[in-house]
């Protein structure tokens, strides 16, 4: 297997990192806007020109952006691949969904479902019993308890803490170091401690 990262920045170079860790030889990155050139020694494609049949996995946090290449490298007969850190721990009984992302330290614990195309950054933490559904993204540091339920496209800050058993909506944003103690509704951003949603002005 060699695999194409879609996504030449942050995300796409730490899921680089993550390959090299796990030895999963890696042909390049897929960047629109770095088409052309080379990013870390590897040549960069449009996504466009995947090979036919390639895997593929997706180094980007935004999950609309994810979820719009995911549908394009589909389309062109790739392949999602997931990809776990060796540093990282995914407990018994869980399953990652195609083109999961799991960095170093990250712990996901028993009885763990994780949705395609999300991503459990490096440090960051997934309760027994949580279901993550498609498009999730825990950033580093973050905590989600057990019996937690994300919905497609939900985010967890950096350090922010999920506690057991809420609820985060589809497209559900998490700040930073917030601790969310009730459920978050549909597309709702919330912050602090308690976290309570941002105001809008």
């Amino acid at each position: 297997m060699t695999l194409w990262i879609a996504g030449a920045g942050g995300v796409g170079r730490e899921a680089l990192d993550t390959a090299l860790a796990a030895g999963v030889p890696v042909a390049g990155f897929l960047d629109d806007r770095a088409r052309g050139g080379t990013v870390r020694g590897l040549p960069v494609l449009a996504p466009a020109e995947l090979p036919a049949g390639a895997p593929y996995l997706i180094g980007i946090a935004d999950p609309s952006v994810r979820e719009r290449l995911s549908a394009l490298l589909d389309g062109l007969g790739g392949r999602a691949t997931t990809l776990v850190h060796p540093g990282a721990i995914v407990a018994p009984e869980t399953t990652l969904g195609p083109g999961c992302l799991v960095m170093g330290g990250a712990y996901v614990s028993s009885s763990v479902r994780i949705g395609a195309h999300s991503q459990v950054h490096y440090n960051a933490t997934v309760g027994h019993d949580t279901v993550l559904a498609e498009l999730v993204t825990v950033y580093p540091g973050g905590n989600v308890s057990g019996s937690v339920h994300a919905g497609a496209g939900a985010t967890v800050g950096s350090a922010a803490v999920v506690l057991q058993g809420r609820k985060l909506g589809r497209l559900a944003f998490v700040g930073a170091a917030a601790v969310v103690t009730r459920d978050v509704p549909e597309g709702t951003t919330v912050i602090g401690s308690p976290a309570r949603p941002m105001q809008r002005g």
